[in-house]
């Protein structure tokens, strides 16, 4: 049985990949999933995928265009989520801030430098006709990070997915003054380009199950009650975002969704303009 290591965010999105590893979907077809969670988020995973740590991973799809572009030796084998993640834009709950408006001057947190924390700041902060310097910025590693950053004021603005901060919201640990929605469908699924030389096959099936899995969450809406249980978030919420959101049956990959990227990280300046764009995603022979 062959062993892909396997890692993600710990957040709902991933629940179909836990299911099928709870159900033992993967070893059905000779693949042993070791997985791993990553509280740190994408640029937490772009470096475990550089370092060998992991042999694919479920990111942020902005975060790890921009990383393959920088030297990153992975490929994008498939989307995820086809629908756009809702960052909610949050602060403190003593922090002066009231509106999504008055961030763009404001000190940052971020997971890392590259992670969805940064890159959607600035996204956002560019298609607003606004600038951030690199000084904005401070590094709180995870969300847990960013509570107690936010707390003690250290930093005033923090993005991060919606529903996954909605329970830090209810319970007044957080507020939130905005909302800003990724211009691209969120997730996709890269992996190393060593495995995808030494085990194709391996790699293959892995996907085949990850879309079956997907495909049968969508179809039984008793999963709501389950994300609620598992991830701790009021059901009224689960079943918004369970209705919003799309995961992905196939491997196919858009172009045009990939040049949006690329444009966007290059008007952003997160990327150069000259920087040489390698082939993203995996070609299957």
């Amino acid at each position: 049985m062959k062993k892909i290591r396997l890692g993600g965010v710990p957040e709902h999105f991933n629940l179909p990949i836990h299911l099928a590893i709870d159900a033992k979907a993967f070893e059905e077809v000779g693949v042993s999933i070791e997985w791993t969670t990553f509280k740190g988020g994408t640029g937490q995973m772009t470096q475990a995928l550089r370092n060998d740590e992991v042999d694919a991973c479920i990111l942020l799809t902005e975060g790890i265009i921009k990383d393959i572009i920088g030297g990153n030796p992975s490929q994008i084998i498939s989307g995820y989520v086809n629908t756009p993640l809702i960052w909610g834009v949050h602060t403190g709950v003593n922090n002066q801030l009231q509106h999504h408006q008055e961030v763009y001057s404001q000190q940052y947190a971020i997971s890392r430098f590259g992670s969805g924390s940064h890159l959607m700041a600035i996204v956002d902060a560019t298609m607003q006709d606004q600038q951030i310097n690199k000084d904005q910025f401070t590094i709180i590693k995870n969300l847990d990070g960013a509570l107690e950053s936010l707390s003690a004021l250290s930093t005033d603005v923090f993005y991060w997915e919606k529903y996954t901060t909605k329970p830090y919201v209810d319970s007044g640990q957080l507020r939130r003054i905005g909302e800003f929605v990724t211009p691209w469908p969120c997730f996709v699924i890269a992996a190393r380009q060593d495995i995808l030389r030494r085990e194709p096959d391996s790699v293959i099936r892995m996907l085949r199950t990850i879309h079956s899995s997907c495909d049968r969450f969508m179809q039984r809406t008793d999963n709501i009650k389950l994300v609620a249980e598992r991830y701790g978030q009021k059901l009224p919420d689960v079943e918004r975002w369970y209705h919003s959101t799309e995961w992905a049956i196939h491997g196919w990959v858009s172009d045009k969704m990939l040049r949006s990227v690329e444009h966007n990280l290059k008007v952003s300046e997160i990327i150069t303009a000259s920087q040489d764009v390698p082939q993203l995603v995996w070609m299957r022979e």
